[in-house]
């Protein structure tokens, strides 16, 4: 028999907001536990909450880029659990009127196009944090309490590991370009829960599924999603698929499996009912046009644009926009004049071996049009011209600088190029015979030897032609 997975995804996303959702805290990462707090965020009583408009503002906008309704009127809602990171004892959340809904994203896996519906977008705040110490001691940071959080759930439409993969660069690269949020899992600012059953292939019936938390990373999403397939199907297969219970497992990275956290009969009874300090989110029609007119060009339709306007393939354009700041990068050396091609060519291969995302990029636009300008006319090779970029970042000098220092630009003058050559083919006499018995292949190393030589810099159509020339005479 063969299985498919069947999974849906709950995705918190960080909203790029300076303050909290509700308090004027800051919501900077980093700062020293407790130190960005205020009787608000921390549930103090007789507090009362204010929503922090841009929070709406850009909820409508996800909602948006991912083909949502917006929910013209919606509202908050508490979420009753106790937990010792959620300092009320309740999270302000939405429940049955969330601000999006109904929309999808369509990602691309082998090749192929596929549509993932989105149940729901909501709005929500973020508990605090628990910290565990090396002395078995349990501290709490309630800096995160009240960060602003959007939700986005998935329909299960989601078949393998490799499709999740594909959704989640997909929206993350969307959430990037829309400025919604900065994505940097290692601070939090994105976060993926996920439900997963397993069938036969062919069926339609959905099956008892379990929820994966613990889901750091991309790579652990996989590793996770794979495994927890594997643990499923194996079970159907020898008719033990009754001990697949529908509960919550967490993803134990080191050991590489899922582990049982608490079973249905565990599961929280919420108890939503809406929340009586703040109104009903009323939305008006400027707003959603705010929302269109601050939208900028999304991936998809740039990948599609770079493949049209600048010849791209198909995977150069996907490398390039992926990340908001490669792409822009690599249109700022189109605008200042460099070649396309050759532009794509060393954003992928040399740019992006030294760029992290979320930091610099390694050499401004203007210094890698320099060189590439400089290899497209025949001042530098190829080789000098990744000599002079490494050099620019390692010493922040001018390229031409660089070039000139080091003496790396190609030799073109005929007479300079002739006295080398006459000099290699005298000290390699049997190569010109070699070449005058029918050997065309002695003339590469000819070649060779003049590049040497000349310490690359050599023109090597002009430096190719001599050399034939000669041997012809």
């Amino acid at each position: 028999m063969t299985y498919e997975s069947v999974i849906g995804l709950e995705i918190h996303v960080e909203l790029d907001t300076a303050s909290k959702i509700f308090c004027g805290c800051s919501t900077a990462f980093g700062a020293a536990p407790n130190t960005q707090t205020c009787p608000v965020c921390v549930g103090m009583p007789g507090t009362l909450p204010v929503l922090n408009e841009q929070v709406a503002s850009l909820a409508i906008k996800a909602g948006l880029a991912l083909h949502c309704d917006i929910q013209m009127t919606n509202k908050m809602d508490r979420k009753n659990y106790f937990y010792p990171d959620l300092p009320k004892a309740y999270q302000t959340s939405q429940f049955d009127l969330p601000i999006c809904g109904d929309g999808y994203l369509d990602i691309e896996v082998g090749g192929q196009v596929k549509r993932v519906g989105i149940t729901r977008i909501h709005i929500e705040e973020d508990p605090g944090k628990l910290v565990h110490t090396d002395e078995g001691t349990t501290l709490i940071d309630y800096n995160r309490s009240g960060v602003p959080l959007i939700e986005i759930v998935t329909e299960p439409d989601i078949r393998s590991e490799e499709e999740a993969m594909a959704f989640l660069k997909a929206l993350k690269s969307i959430l990037q370009y829309a400025q919604i949020s900065d994505c940097r899992m290692e601070e939090g600012s994105l976060r993926c829960d996920a439900n997963i059953s397993v069938r036969e292939v062919g069926e339609s019936q959905l099956n008892t599924k379990v929820e994966i938390k613990n889901l750091n990373s991309f790579k652990e999403v996989k590793k996770a999603l794979g495994k927890e397939m594997k643990r499923q199907s194996e079970l159907y297969r020898f008719g033990e698929g009754h001990k697949i219970r529908q509960e919550t497992r967490k993803w134990d990275a080191a050991k590489g499996r899922t582990l049982t956290m608490r079973t249905k009969e565990d599961a929280h009874d919420y108890r939503y009912f809406p929340e009586p300090d703040l109104p009903p989110i009323v939305l008006h029609e400027e707003d959603i046009q705010k929302g269109k007119a601050s939208m900028p060009e999304l991936p998809q339709a740039k990948r599609a644009r770079f493949i049209q306007a600048y010849g791209l393939t198909s995977q150069e354009a996907d490398i390039l926009t992926a990340d908001r700041a490669v792409a822009t990068f690599f249109e700022a050396l189109i605008e200042k004049g460099a070649p396309a091609k050759r532009a794509a060519n060393w954003t992928v291969s040399e740019v992006l071996r030294f760029y992290k995302e979320g930091q610099s990029l390694p050499i401004s636009p203007d210094a890698l049009t320099d060189i590439l300008l400089f290899i497209e006319k025949g001042t530098l090779s190829t080789t000098a011209g990744k000599e002079v970029f490494a050099a620019v970042m390692e010493t922040g000098k001018a390229p031409m600088v660089i070039v000139e220092e080091r003496g790396l630009a190609q030799i073109h003058c005929e007479d300079q190029l002739s006295e080398v050559i006459e000099e290699v083919l005298a000290a390699h006499g049997k190569a010109v015979e070699d070449y005058q018995s029918g050997r065309l292949e002695a003339a590469g190393f000819l070649m060779g030897m003049v590049m040497k030589a000349t310490k690359g810099q050599a023109n090597p159509a002009r430096a190719k032609a001599l050399i034939e020339s000669k041997l012809a005479g």
